[in-house]
């Protein structure tokens, strides 16, 4: 009940409007533009504009999709930055799956857990 009550209540943000631009080579990836805009859909001019990369790498289970902010405050920037955004991505990436490693080696193991969960019999 409480999931019908919050979706009959679901609004958009009508003070932080953006507008989509996307460009591509159908080769190598795409950049991606975020125009902020006002309510009546003139660009806002008060907000800057905001650039991601996006590009997809081959691995072993197929392909794994990457993204990254770029600096840039045009598109020729973007497209001079497209390299360096996407490398930070991928840097990320193996940060964040290297300290996932280490946690898990880390983890302590019960009895429990090796059977697949709690052992819930009452006698």
């Amino acid at each position: 009940m409480a999931e019908e009550q919050s979706l009959e209540n679901i609004q958009i943000d009508g003070a932080n409007l953006w507008k989509e631009e996307n460009y591509t080579d159908l080769q190598v990836g795409s950049i991606r533009k975020l125009i902020p805009i006002k309510l009546d859909g003139t660009e806002d001019e008060a907000r800057e504009a905001s650039w991601s990369a996006t590009t997809n790498i081959m691995t072993p289970g197929g392909a794994l999709p990457i993204s990254g902010e770029i600096d840039a405050s045009n598109l020729e920037e973007a497209v001079a930055k497209f390299p360096e955004a996407i490398n930070a991505a991928i840097k990320q990436l193996q940060e964040d799956m290297i300290r996932m490693q280490q946690e898990q080696a880390n983890q302590i193991i019960t009895p429990d857990q090796l059977r697949g969960g709690k052992n819930d019999l009452i006698i």
